[in-house]
Parts: C-alpha cells; sequence; structure tokens
C-alpha cells in the first residue's frame, strides 16, 4: 500500500488526477484544492461544472477548515448510519471555486476506508471523490467495469482492489442545514 500511496501523492501533488478504489465505488480524484486538477475530472467525466462532485476527508476534525459551519448534528448523524454516509454543508470554504456548487454548498464524505484515508491524510488536503464514468454512463460496480476512456485519460491508476468483486453501493447522501435540520437525498 506505502508504494500505491506515493505514487498517487506524486500525481496528485503536481496537479494531476487519479483513479482509486474507496469505501464505496472507483472513483476519481485530485486535490480538492487544485481547480485546475477539478477542471479535469470535468473534462474527463464529460460533465458540466455546475454539478459539484463529493470530497473526502479522513476525519471529523478537518470539517472545520472546509466548512463555515458545522451543525453539531452532523457528528451524530455520522456515527448513527452504518453505510458511506455524504453530507451536504453549507458554506463550503478554502475549496477550488469550481468545487463548490452555486447555492455555495459543498458534499463531504469522512472515508473509512484505509487507502483514501493515509492517502488524505499524507496529502494534507480533502480529495475530490467522483464514480468512475460519464457523466451519463451508470456508476461502474467494478475496476474491470470501468470504461477505457476514464482509464486512459487519468493520470495515474491506483494498483490496489483491481480484481476485488465486492459490491459496494454509493453513500448515503443528506442535506443538512446550518440550523441542524437535515433532508435525505439519496438512501
Amino acid at each position: 500500500m506505502e508504494i500505491e500511496l506515493q505514487n498517487a501523492l506524486k500525481f496528485i501533488n503536481k496537479g494531476g488526477t487519479v483513479l482509486y478504489p474507496t469505501d464505496t465505488i472507483w472513483g476519481i480524484g485530485c486535490d480538492a484544492t487544485n481547480a485546475k486538477a477539478v477542471k479535469k475530472i470535468y473534462a474527463i467525466k464529460n460533465r458540466t461544472e455546475s454539478k459539484s462532485m463529493i470530497i473526502l476527508l479522513a476525519d471529523f476534525e478537518q470539517l472545520h477548515h472546509y466548512v463555515d459551519q458545522v451543525p453539531s448534528i452532523a457528528a451524530d448523524l455520522i456515527k448513527s448510519i452504518d453505510k458511506p454516509l455524504t453530507i451536504i454543508y453549507c458554506g463550503a470554504k478554502n475549496l477550488a471555486k469550481n468545487l463548490i456548487a452555486a447555492d455555495g454548498t459543498i458534499a463531504i464524505r469522512i472515508v473509512k476506508h484505509d487507502f483514501c484515508r493515509a492517502l488524505i491524510q499524507s496529502l494534507g488536503k480533502p480529495l475530490v471523490s467522483t464514480s468512475a464514468n460519464l457523466s451519463y454512463a451508470p456508476s461502474p460496480q467494478f475496476f474491470a467495469n470501468i470504461q477505457d476512456h476514464i482509464k486512459n485519460k487519468v493520470d495515474y491508476i491506483v494498483k490496489l482492489e483491481q480484481s476485488l468483486r465486492i459490491v459496494n453501493s454509493a453513500s448515503t447522501i443528506i442535506k443538512l442545514e446550518k440550523s441542524g435540520k437535515y433532508t435525505i437525498i439519496r438512501e
């Protein structure tokens, strides 16, 4: 894992994109504070920049650096929901502007995947995580299902978990208001 971690970091630190396993499905990622790298991902996916993407953090404490106000209920939601949970927060900050939704929100997941957590901790910044598919195509369940177009466009493909056939689902998504009120977007 250490070699793959260093290889991925080398590309991400140069503004590159990586294809990597996550606690949900395979993702395309980059430094979430680098607008040029984020733009590359939009181009790879043939996705409009008006449709924001998820970012991953290694731990709850990092949230305060990327969100103006973290409602107290956020920690309870993260602890109480067993499957991976993405929360849409108001007041995004310290991220690439082309990653933040027009209404100032950002979708964030505290990752539980060992490689992802180590990558984010080593990078010292959040990581973009968007499904490894073109915008109009279904999300691939396994590495083998990822289209060649995606594999050929990213700067680096992490050589871990490529042969696994575990079906992981996308995360639950909740939109959380500053008041603590929340709405379930996807279960």
